[in-house]
């Protein structure tokens, strides 16, 4: 009987504590990394201590007032109005303690906002649903790629138990050195998104035809994560960010596989393709980047994501197939991947679309088809 009641007794124990460790995760700010998020932090926690004593004053006042003032001890009410001293009071006291906090206020915010002489700028633009880095001053000049959510569908469909990182994972990560001021200029392809990474204490709304910046400086190596923070869509849920903060050294070395890996995958745009080979490579391009819309069976999610088993476009004159995935269409969900997709990648998710389930064209778009109609 002690036994049980022991392991009870300690199982609620690891509940009670799982339970205040889980809460203290999400009542606070994740550990700060830059000197900004930490200054967020401390501005957060003064706040909150400001707000407390407020709160135990007034409140320790009301109640006193209401307890020894009360008509069961035959406390009569004072008659008085229009005290010239009391709304002195009242005034002074708050305009007092609002400018106490903004002083920290500001000082944060400035910083926030000072972009100017970074070791390298990235531009991260956000796309329907996943984010597009291109490295435009630094070591890493020219480096460009896209980084999607790495999550298998198996999880997210609850076939297989949720990972570690579920839904805060990529297949491209961002990488940038440790101690470097890093400037991110934020801009969007379609929609609105917001870059938002709470370790660093940066979030930057992306704009279509717009481009804000923002700014950290990592002082820890390490793996953070964030999320487009801004409702961008039917899969704004899935558009996580990675950074990987590394040493200077290993910052090279990736710089370095990163250019040998574009060199390594540049296709000539004259080259044929047969048929087979576009299908193959379209498939996996259409899970990559379609399927999410479109759904793996080419049925869609009408009226919002069209069909493409059976439809008019990818049955019809290549051209129109062509210009649709380049350039997307105005007023729908169909985003433009003329940015996001290589002449070889359009060609060949273009071929199997109009190869797959239904569709049966026998249609093989090259590359080069698709780079005359990008002109």
């Amino acid at each position: 009987m002690n036994n049980k009641l022991g392991r009870l007794s300690g199982g609620l124990l690891l509940a009670l504590y799982a339970g205040l460790a889980s809460a203290a995760y999400q009542l606070n700010f994740q550990a700060p990394v830059t000197r900004v998020a930490s200054e967020i932090y401390d501005l957060h926690m003064l706040m909150m201590y400001i707000i407390l004593v407020i709160f135990c004053v007034v409140f320790g006042v009301m109640f006193y007032s209401i307890y020894a003032h009360r008509k069961s001890v035959g406390h009569k009410a004072e008659q008085f109005h229009e005290n010239t001293t009391v709304e002195i009071i009242w005034t002074v006291i708050p305009f007092v303690i609002l400018v106490g906090m903004a002083w920290p206020a500001t000082k944060t915010l400035i910083a926030f906002k000072d972009t100017s002489n970074p070791d390298i700028t990235i531009k991260a633009t956000g796309y329907q649903w996943k984010w597009g880095y291109d490295y435009l001053k630094g070591e890493g000049e020219g480096v460009a790629f896209l980084s999607a959510l790495a999550t298998p569908q198996d999880q997210i469909h609850n076939q297989k138990p949720k990972g570690e990182n579920y839904l805060l994972e990529v297949d491209n990560p961002l990488v940038v050195p440790v101690g470097k001021k890093v400037r991110i200029l934020t801009t969007a392809n379609d929609v609105i998104h917001s870059f938002w990474v709470p370790a660093f204490g940066i979030k930057q709304d992306a704009i279509p035809g717009f481009v804000r910046d923002t700014w950290f400086k990592a002082d820890k190596e390490g793996t953070y994560r964030g999320q487009c923070a801004e409702l961008c869509g039917k899969d704004h849920g899935f558009m996580p960010i990675v950074v990987e903060v590394v040493s200077p050294e290993k910052y090279t070395e990736w710089v370095g596989a990163q250019k040998a890996k574009v060199a390594a995958a540049a296709e000539d745009p004259n080259k044929q393709w047969t048929l087979a080979e576009l299908q193959a490579k379209g498939e996996k391009v259409y899970a990559a980047n379609c399927a999410a819309c479109h759904q793996a069976t080419g049925k869609g999610l009408p009226p919002a994501f069209a069909a493409l088993d059976g439809s008019k476009i990818a049955t019809g004159g290549k051209k129109a197939h062509i210009d649709m995935v380049l350039n997307g269409k105005a007023g729908t969900a169909m985003a433009a991947f003329a940015k996001q997709l290589s002449d070889t990648d359009i060609a060949a998710v273009v071929t199997y679309e109009r190869n797959a389930w239904g569709n049966k064209t026998g249609d093989a778009v090259q590359p080069a088809e698709v780079k005359a109609a990008r002109k």
